[in-house]
């Protein structure tokens, strides 16, 4: 049997994990189980203020727990909130000691293991603080408005940016320098071998006829309001509708019977399989998932700092993805326009090409031939650094 120990010949690579949200774990933890696949003498040390979020891991891939560098133990001095933020960061609060706890762990790691590079998911203050500390950082590329210099830092000093969506949902202003050196892997971190809609409802214990349209709140937010869902159901009677996540009640709504909570579920992908039509926000995992099942999708983004939902939602609109709204119908004929756009628009081959099922795979192939190319002197062949947009 093969040792899967990693080579202490081999540079290791590091990797910090934002703790919110599922994606960033997720993804983690897929490029790592690839990796070990790709490259089993090579390493990986985990940082992340949880390590209750990975599954899965392999051998050889360490987790340290590190402060979070977004949410304070303490209240700092409030005179430190009279220093004016630069440009040149986001979140760079004084007198946080989880701060400099949290990055004293990484520099550690990074004089004494001598790592090949850094992969940084996502904190412009981690990827500079490689930079800046002569360690090669692979950024992860989120959409939205990210024009920033804080923004332009991590990207322009990053020897890789690895983007977890199609080369389809690029941005347009991201210009020629920024796309030569990204690494487009639709579906990164996310199981999207779904079931059939047939499937799906079996399992779920729904009629195997009947139209559903599923609506998916989102976790980062206050939920989703149930005054305009009720609105469409009335609409729409010979639906049902099914929301999955938190909603925000209303005393004045009107919610009709064929309006059905699930709350929170284990089981999204069974969800999106059995829906006819979605209505959701445009999260990682739900974005793969929707767009893997081949549903007519009604986007509607929730707030997020630098409007990364809202870039993302209009990105799938131009491919052709998505019908993007701003915000829920309030009335029962925009309802009645937009599920007969998106069912008028949809398009599920032009879906399900956005994401690959060897995303983990050939991301982990990328990071490797990186290594390679950084460290070592010899040529790497064409072959292991092909992008999934071409393959």
């Amino acid at each position: 049997m093969r040792d899967l120990a990693p080579d202490p010949a081999i540079r290791p690579v590091g990797y910090f994990v934002h703790h919110q949200g599922r994606g960033h774990a997720e993804r983690c933890a897929a490029i790592a189980r690839a990796l070990k696949e790709v490259s089993p003498g090579r390493g990986m040390q985990i940082f992340s203020a949880r390590d209750d979020i990975f599954a899965d891991l392999p051998p050889g891939v360490g987790i340290t727990r590190i402060p979070s560098l977004f949410e304070p133990e303490a209240r700092a001095p409030s005179g430190m909130d009279r220093v004016a933020t630069p440009d040149t960061v986001h979140c760079a609060p004084l007198g946080w000691p989880g701060i400099r706890q949290a990055m004293a762990e990484m520099t550690r790691w990074f004089d004494a293991a001598d790592p090949a590079l850094m992969i940084c998911d996502v904190s412009a203050e981690v990827a500079q603080l490689a930079r800046l500390c002569s360690v090669p950082h692979v950024k992860v590329l989120q959409h939205g408005d990210r024009g920033d210099p804080g923004h332009r830092a991590a990207y322009d000093g990053a020897a890789g940016l690895l983007a977890p969506f199609d080369r389809a949902l690029a941005q347009p202003e991201w210009g020629a320098g920024m796309m030569a050196k990204t690494f487009f892997a639709g579906g990164l971190g996310v199981d999207i071998a779904l079931p059939t809609r047939a499937a799906a409802r079996a399992r779920l214990g729904l009629p195997a006829a009947g139209r559903i349209a599923l609506v998916i709140s989102g976790g980062g937010g206050d939920g989703v309001s149930e005054a305009p869902l009720g609105v469409a159901a009335r609409t729409f009677p010979e639906i049902r509708w099914i929301t999955v996540g938190e909603v925000r009640r209303d005393w004045h709504a009107t919610p009709p019977g064929n309006l059905d909570h699930a709350g929170w579920v284990d089981d999204m992908a069974d969800r999106i399989a059995a829906a006819d039509l979605v209505v959701a926000s445009t999260g990682n995992t739900t974005t793969a998932q929707v767009l893997a099942a081949g549903r007519p999708w009604i986007a509607v983004p929730e707030w997020r700092y630098f409007d990364e939902q809202v870039e993302k939602a209009r990105a799938l609109a131009r491919a052709g993805a998505a019908l993007h709204l701003d915000h829920l119908p309030s009335s029962a004929h925009r309802w009645r326009e937009a599920v007969a756009r998106a069912l008028a628009d949809h398009d599920p081959d032009r879906q399900r090409r956005l994401v690959r099922g060897d995303a983990a795979r050939a991301t982990a192939r990328w990071i490797e031939a990186l290594a390679r190319t950084l460290w070592d002197p010899d040529p790497v062949s064409p072959k292991i650094t092909e992008d999934l947009s071409d393959a």
